[in-house]
């Protein structure tokens, strides 16, 4: 693949006043593949479950093992292709998905569909390593909060719109033509990046990644805490959703409960990219009580109608999530905000991973109720540190957006 090299000075001369939407809906799709691809199975979890001859605590492990890929190659990969054009690199990361939907489409063996959602899991890690820099680098500096937003829209959009309808396919047409459908998604965002999104360079040869500077910063390492126990906390829920719809007895309407919470997320993210700029602290703190109201609600009062609510209250705290977070790690890293960017991809995706393996082990020890449960303490330390990490990390007043 190749295609023209900019240096940053040179797109620095010609960059937009507005936000260049035809780039940034491209990296938009590409969040929306990352996270369809990883979701899916919690919403086929069933029809897979019956088809692969597994249990459903095996499938769920196929949402951990792609968290997995993603979270062991992110930090060498992004350190081993330093140099590379971003361009270059993300078309090969689209590709990574088109290979791993295709081989999980086509097999019938459990064994080679872990091994495709491992190859798909380390494609979301060279996505993500690059979606925010691309955005921030994209879009000029007094609209940079705004386009990170956009691109992250394709996060809730992907919950809110895919799986439901991805979930609605699995149920007419196979669970494998769905994966299928993501890998020509897949195919035609390949020609829609070549077409329309800009190419930045790498970093000079020799380049390291300062890993050390960005894990002593107080305000990075405070956003990193967050990331990994609020993300754990969301999947244990997350992934084992139809185990829990099961027990409610609504397990017909999962795709209906997903369309009502990534609605929700929908507008949590457009919230938030409206007030990003200057309310990232309070919209992390209200973030945290939303979803932790959610589990309650759930956890007490686990009858059909009560879902819905919880479903509405947890998207509306979940769906502004990753933007929140992306942007808070960034602007506490200053200089070494791609390192620490990298960083944060890994432990969300080890916290994904965690969210499988721990939700798995809940499940066979405690049963489906002890899901809900599990988000409210995990959630309590969370607030614990977005409250005293007033200064670094989520900072008071006016953040601001540094590129």
């Amino acid at each position: 693949m190749s295609s023209t090299q900019l240096s940053d000075d040179s797109y620095t001369e010609n960059k937009p006043t507005r936000l260049p939407m035809g780039p940034l809906l491209a990296l938009a799709t590409a969040a929306f593949i990352t996270v369809l691809t990883e979701t899916l199975p919690a919403g086929l979890l069933l029809g897979m479950s019956a088809d692969l001859n597994v249990s459903e605590s095996a499938v769920g492990q196929l949402v951990t093992l792609y968290a997995l890929g993603t979270a062991l190659t992110a930090v060498p990969l992004s350190a081993a292709t330093v140099g590379w054009s971003r361009k270059n690199l993300l078309l090969v990361g689209v590709v990574g998905f088109v290979v791993g939907n295709t081989i999980t489409a086509i097999s019938s063996h459990y064994p080679l569909t872990m091994a495709a959602r491992f190859i798909a899991g380390v494609a979301a890690g060279v996505v993500w390593s690059l979606l925010a820099s691309y955005a921030r680098r994209m879009a000029p500096e007094n609209l940079q909060g705004k386009s990170i937003a956009i691109v992250m829209a394709g996060i809730p959009l992907a919950l809110s719109l895919g799986v439901p309808a991805g979930t609605f396919l699995g149920k007419v047409v196979g669970w494998k033509l769905t994966f299928a459908l993501m890998s020509a998604l897949a195919v035609v965002l390949v020609g829609w990046i070549m077409a329309m999104v800009p190419n930045f360079p790498g970093q000079p040869r020799g380049s390291r990644m300062p890993i050390k500077r960005a894990l002593t910063d107080p305000g990075v390492l405070a956003v990193l805490f967050v990331t990994l126990v609020f993300v754990l906390a969301h999947n244990i829920l997350y992934t084992y959703i139809a185990t829990f719809l099961e027990r409610v007895g609504i397990a017909d309407s999962i795709d209906v409960v997903l369309l009502v919470f990534g609605v929700a997320s929908m507008l949590s993210i457009w919230i938030v990219g409206a007030q990003i700029d200057r309310r990232l602290r309070a919209l992390t703190i209200g973030g945290t009580i939303l979803v932790a109201v959610a589990a309650t609600i759930l956890a007490v009062l686990a009858q059909p109608v009560f879902v819905y609510i919880a479903a509405v209250l947890w998207g509306l705290g979940w769906g502004g999530v990753p933007t929140l977070l992306q942007t808070a790690v960034g602007n506490a890293g200053g200089e070494v905000g791609d390192t620490a960017l990298a960083m944060l991809v890994t432990l969300w995706n080890a916290a994904m991973a965690g969210g499988g393996i721990v939700g798995g082990i809940l499940l066979g020890s405690l049963g489906a109720a002890a899901f809900p449960w599990s988000v409210v303490a995990l959630l309590v330390p969370v607030l614990i540190v977005v409250l005293a990490a007033r200064t670094r990390g989520f900072p008071a007043g006016n953040t601001g957006t540094t590129a």
